[in-house]
């Protein structure tokens, strides 16, 4: 490796060092920044934005569809959402982060069963644990989905490689498995191996879960 080379790796991993590294793993991005993020499937569906007021605080907006496996009940849960990094630990080649994601807003919910419709208040708390390097990455959330008679749960586990190093403003590529399990509306683990492309400011991730059903995410920041 050239020292031009190695110069730029060392001013990358510096940069990354005082921000997340927010395009592999973070839920919210730089002070001033503006996060949008999207992850797309037949069961479930969410969208949301958020701004970063300071390095550790963001608030947004974010729209959740999820559906029951025999597709007879629905909810649908929109909501204003807060993002807190409670804690960073910053190591010679990785970093680790834990965050508190949460929100509060309104779920419309329909159950084709009993044919019956309903809104009402739903509240969102809940933590995430990643840690990562240039070659591996780990993570972890569990957030509850409560409302009246609404208690939907939700836990999962990410963990994944890189194929090879790449400079700071390259396209790195990563093959992710997720496994999710949500209280009540599944009575199975999803499991998704992803293919994900990875740049600066932005990842882009696909893949075919255990059930056959097609994953779309995406992640940007500006």
């Amino acid at each position: 490796m050239n020292i031009f080379r190695f110069t730029r790796r060392v001013l990358a991993w510096s940069i990354a060092c005082t921000m997340p590294l927010a395009v592999h793993a973070a839920p919210m991005g730089f002070k001033d920044s503006w996060m949008s993020m999207g992850d797309f499937g037949p069961n479930w569906r969410e969208v949301y934005a958020n701004y970063a007021i300071t390095s550790r605080d963001a608030f947004g907006v974010a729209d959740t569809y999820m559906r029951s496996d025999d597709k007879q009940s629905t909810l649908d849960l929109t909501d204003v959402t807060y993002t807190h990094l409670l804690h960073r630990w910053n190591m010679r080649d990785a970093q680790a982060n834990l965050w508190f994601v949460g929100g509060l807003g309104v779920a419309r919910t329909h159950d084709d069963t009993n044919r019956m419709s309903d809104t009402r208040t739903m509240a969102s708390p809940g933590i995430q644990f990643d840690y990562e390097t240039t070659r591996v990455y780990l993570a972890t959330m569990a957030r509850m989905y409560r409302g009246r008679e609404i208690d939907h749960d939700y836990g999962s586990v990410r963990a994944g490689f890189s194929f090879y190093e790449t400079d700071y403003d390259e396209t790195q590529p990563w093959f992710i498995v997720e496994a999710r399990r949500m209280h009540e509306l599944s009575d199975k683990t999803e499991i998704t191996p992803m293919l994900r492309l990875v740049n600066k400011n932005y990842f882009i991730e696909a893949g075919v879960n255990n059930s056959r059903q097609a994953r779309f995410n995406f992640m940007y920041i500006f």
